[in-house]
């Protein structure tokens, strides 16, 4: 018996509503936690202005650093139409992540997921406020896992979400969630000029920087007191450190009475490996000294004037600038 013939317009049409509906009920479950943030007083513009959401029902709120600038308060307004005041409870310009404690209650709020189950082409939905038009959907896929994207403070923010779907000035903050209207990053800038490139802080950093700001007040990371400098590492000198980068970290200078210092290395030293780890450069050295190394003994291989040796010294916290 012959089967039916199938309709491709039919199917198409199905396929079509099933993605309808799966954007929608994303939508509908993470929008009404999505906030616009700006100054407190009108006519006042603040550093930055953007998106937020709110994770949990006593009114906290993930955003961008670069949008509350140096504010300490702001106004954050809801898509009920409600309208309340938040104050900033910590920032980190080196992953532009910021915390928000807003007035009230909230009923709907958007705990972030887990950004390690992400595949690439998976659907990736961002909800924002771009440039001025309130809580404007935009849809594409998750194009790329993994990038690394240099923070206004010149840091190298790892694990970054790379979409296409379409944002502009003002989704900064707001959340990028996933077809099981889970949010998995924050939306957090665009490359100029390119067209359906855009980058999202992956929700585990942000998860990460959440609980540092509430337990400490600031992401605390580790600290030996020096400035150093990216430089060409000989295959000699590779060899004899046993590390398989062409490159390594050279000291520019040394703080005094910093744990650099203390553990007697010199201006012109090269750092080549942390605990094992090949430091190929300055920024896999902001990257390792995190805060899980301080106030740990750590051993650093050092090449100097009398060859490569095993430093070992203790982290401290890096001080407040």
């Amino acid at each position: 018996m012959a089967l039916p013939a199938t309709d491709p317009q039919s199917h198409d049409a199905g396929l079509l509503d099933a993605y309808s509906s799966t954007v929608a009920d994303a939508v509908d479950r993470i929008g009404p936690a999505v906030c616009r943030i700006g100054p407190v007083a009108d006519g006042r513009r603040a550093a930055g202005q953007g998106s937020g959401f709110v994770i949990s029902p006593d009114g906290l709120i993930v955003t961008n650093s670069h949008v509350v600038g140096e504010e300490r308060a702001l106004r954050v307004a809801m898509p009920d139409g409600t309208s309340t005041e938040g104050r900033v409870l910590g920032r980190d310009a080196d992953t532009d992540i910021a915390l928000v404690r807003a007035d009230g209650h909230f009923p709907d709020f958007a705990p972030l997921g887990d950004s390690k189950r992400l595949r690439r082409g998976q659907i990736a939905i961002a909800i924002g406020n771009p440039l001025g038009f309130e809580w404007t959907v935009t849809t594409g896929v998750v194009s790329a896992l993994g990038r690394s994207m240099r923070a206004l403070s010149g840091r190298l923010i790892d694990d970054v979400i790379q979409t296409d779907a379409a944002l502009n000035p003002g989704n900064s903050g707001g959340p990028l969630v996933s077809s099981a209207g889970e949010v998995i990053g924050v939306n957090t800038a665009t490359i100029r000029g390119a067209q359906g490139i855009a980058f999202a802080v992956a929700s585990n950093t942000a998860n990460f920087v959440i609980a540092e700001i509430i337990r400490f007040g600031r992401v605390r990371r580790a600290f030996i007191g020096v400035s150093a400098d990216t430089v060409a590492l000989p295959r000699r000198v590779a060899l004899l450190a046993r590390v398989t980068s062409r490159a390594a970290v050279r000291l520019r200078s040394v703080e005094a009475g910093g744990p650099a210092a203390k553990a007697g290395l010199k201006e012109g030293d090269i750092i080549v490996a942390i605990d094992g780890h090949a430091v190929g450069g300055v920024d896999d050295l902001v990257r390792m000294l995190n805060a899980e190394r301080i106030d740990r003994e750590t051993v650093f291989a050092v090449v100097g004037r009398s060859g490569v040796s095993q430093v070992t010294m203790t982290p401290a916290a890096r001080p407040l600038t």
